[in-house]
């Protein structure tokens, strides 16, 4: 395997008396699909927002392709090329697709004018990365369907340059198409190279696009499976807190 994109070292993160994400260790590689499973208040969310910089850890060490960094706010995160899609997606729903590619970081002419024939085929070329013969770049992303606004903030990751892509639940509340829309984006993710965090509840689309399925309860990561080394069945066990295999 190559070595890790990511890495965090005896992570923890505690709120009060709560400690939501205590003594993590775990790596995350150029190439791969890391599943991130557990029940809602095992740490998954907690643990996403620390590597995209939207949360500091309280102790322990992330390293960024073996150079410990700190992640002090999202916009670090995304220079080191660290770029998270949480459930919302943050897409501005009156402005097309090419506009919501470059939203944030607006290219402009000499002028100081926006650039929007500039911004429109960079974001065609982005898209079509992902989806080639995707005809839909001038319309408003409130009228695109969930798998083509998913589509539309991975290219806005890709135009920002991330080599790291945090996922949150990218095929909740979708139907099977789209989610098959979906699955085919991270697969996509995956040739070219990127490192893929999949944080989801979906144990079937896990076992799909994974590479490897990492466990999280009561704030620990309590194992780290090769998806050819296990089974939906111990998968489940570890969430419980049962027994392994």
């Amino acid at each position: 395997m190559s070595a890790a994109r990511v890495e965090l070292r005896g992570v923890s993160k505690h709120f009060g008396g709560v400690r939501a994400v205590e003594a993590v260790s775990a790596s995350l590689h150029a190439g791969e699909v890391l599943a991130l499973v557990g029940h809602n208040g095992a740490g998954k969310s907690t643990l996403m927002q620390l590597l995209a910089g939207a949360l500091a850890p309280d102790a322990g060490e992330i390293r960024v392709d073996g150079r410990a960094v700190r992640l002090r706010t999202p916009r670090t995160a995304q220079r080191l090329g660290i770029a998270a899609l949480y459930q919302d997606l943050a897409l501005a729903d009156n402005l097309s697709a090419a506009a919501n590619v470059f939203l944030g970081h607006e290219l402009c002419t000499r002028w100081g004018t926006l650039d929007d024939a500039r911004m429109e085929r960079a974001a065609r070329a982005s898209i079509e990365r992902l989806e080639p013969g995707f005809d839909r770049v001038r319309t408003p992303v409130g009228s695109l369907s969930g798998g083509e606004r998913q589509l539309v903030a991975i290219a806005r990751a890709l135009a920002l340059e991330a080599r790291v892509l945090l996922m949150d639940e990218p095929t909740a509340a979708l139907g099977p198409e789209e989610a098959a829309r979906v699955a085919a984006l991270v697969r996509r993710l995956k040739h070219d190279g990127l490192a893929v965090l999949l944080v989801s509840h979906d144990l079937a689309g896990v076992f799909e696009l994974a590479d490897r399925v990492a466990v999280m309860r009561g704030g620990r990561l309590v194992a780290t499976r090769a998806i050819g080394d296990t089974t939906r069945d111990e998968v489940v066990r570890l969430i419980v807190g049962g027994r392994a295999d």
